[in-house]
């Protein structure tokens, strides 16, 4: 197995104010580090809250290589392996976790309900629970490495304006459809980007994966020379990596068809914009985060740790992460703080009765739009891969940063 790249931790400041009022750090993304949330969890638990907010990749090597810098590290699992494996982060008492009950099981055993498909990749149940040996694994145990929170099921988006058919499910070779050619982008993170390019490359018959999940170097090489052949001929418009740029990738009309995420897709639809997220015939890219406990707590600031786990699924920060397009571990939980309209436009995927705001207090889903997809429980039992961090990742990076044009020190 090719590992992940084996970063040296390094020495830094251990937690602050271990009496008084606690200052908990929190290490992660823009996905989860939103000021409404700081600000109530401040007021709901009594304590200070810094958020140390990165892209993924700086999230990533910042957790592996400073794990005294913060306490607690908001991600998604399949980032696990390098700080699991540097153990930066600490076994999860599942015993603390006072809604572990009410966990869905898309976690705890990769399907929600009977029939549904795992997916290919770093299914969380995979690496959810901390092994006897200290590996990660799917076993159930006393122990998990990440307290599961938010979680998506992404794919591609198009203009409906400009595509020829919008009523029926779109296959994912439209994401390289030379029809498109000019006018397309993908999400520029080899550990996200790499799977809407293959799932479109297969689906398009232009190769094929024994395991589009854990590619081997050559399928890697193959589909990297297809991605370059086409970016030579000028049909990528961009790689993006913010959610914001996307949607102005959209909006401006520099694109028609791209790697979209629910954040974007807010800005985008909040704009009364024609572009719709695709339905994929093949199945969805999903993705689930979590946070996870630095190595260096203890004592005090471990149980202030704890509280800011167990205040994450009790309900209002799901009802938030909601209204940006996210799902949350425990929605029944989520859904007494929210409206019965958005309750129905999130989760049910029926139509929206009424304007219905995002995060930030504006609208952002217009009165009778609805939700491509179906309900919750529809999109999360239609996966075909999920982000992952395969064997050959590090060979995976260097060939990627070779495609998108971008020096070894940028990732």
């Amino acid at each position: 197995m090719n590992k992940p790249k084996a970063p040296q931790a390094t020495a830094a400041t251990p937690a602050l104010h271990l009496s008084g009022r606690p200052r908990l750090r929190v290490l992660g993304t823009a996905i989860s580090l939103l000021d409404e949330l700081r600000e109530r969890a401040e007021a709901d638990l009594g304590i200070d809250i810094a958020f140390d907010n990165n892209d993924f990749v700086t999230t990533q090597h910042k957790a592996a290589l400073e794990p005294a810098s913060y306490d607690i590290y908001d991600q998604c699992f399949h980032n696990l392996d390098i700080v699991w494996y540097w153990r930066a982060i600490q076994p999860i008492e599942i015993s603390r976790i006072e809604l572990w009950n009410e966990i869905t099981d898309l976690t705890k055993t990769g399907r929600i309900g009977p029939g549904a498909r795992l997916g290919y990749g770093d299914a969380p149940v995979k690496k959810l629970f901390v092994q006897p040996n200290l590996e990660l694994g799917d076993a159930p145990s006393e122990m998990i490495s990440m307290l599961p929170t938010t979680h998506n099921f992404d794919s591609f988006v198009y203009r409906t304006d400009l595509a020829s058919d919008t009523s029926s499910p779109m296959s994912w070779a439209e994401l390289l459809d030379k029809r498109w050619a000019g006018r397309a982008a993908l999400v520029d993170e080899p550990a996200i980007g790499v799977f809407d390019a293959a799932l479109a490359a297969q689906a398009a018959g232009l190769m094929r994966f024994d395991n589009v999940g854990s590619m081997s170097v050559a399928e890697i090489d193959q589909l990297i020379q297809l991605l370059e052949e086409r970016k030579r001929a000028g049909y990528f418009r961009a790689f993006w990596r913010t959610a914001e740029d996307a949607a102005q990738l959209m909006l401006h009309d520099e694109t028609h068809v791209q790697s979209m995420w629910s954040t974007g897709m807010i800005l985008i639809e909040g704009s009364n914009f024609p572009v719709r997220q695709a339905v994929p015939i093949e199945g969805y890219r999903a993705w689930h985060g979590g946070l996870c406990l630095s190595r260096h707590l203890s004592g005090r600031m471990l149980d202030v740790a704890y509280e800011y786990l167990n205040w994450w699924i009790s309900g209002w920060p799901g009802a938030v992460m909601a209204r940006q397009g996210y799902y949350i571990s425990t929605p029944a939980r989520s859904r007494r703080h929210m409206t019965a309209a958005e309750w129905d436009y999130w989760y049910e995927g029926l139509p929206a009765r009424e304007d219905l705001p995002g995060p930030h207090g504006t609208v952002c889903v217009r009165r009778g739009a609805a939700r491509s997809g179906g309900s919750y429980w529809q999109r999360a039992n239609c996966i075909a891969v999920w982000n992952t961090t395969m064997d050959e990742h590090n060979y995976l990076v260097r060939r990627w940063m070779q495609l998108v044009g971008r020096a070894e020190k940028d990732l």
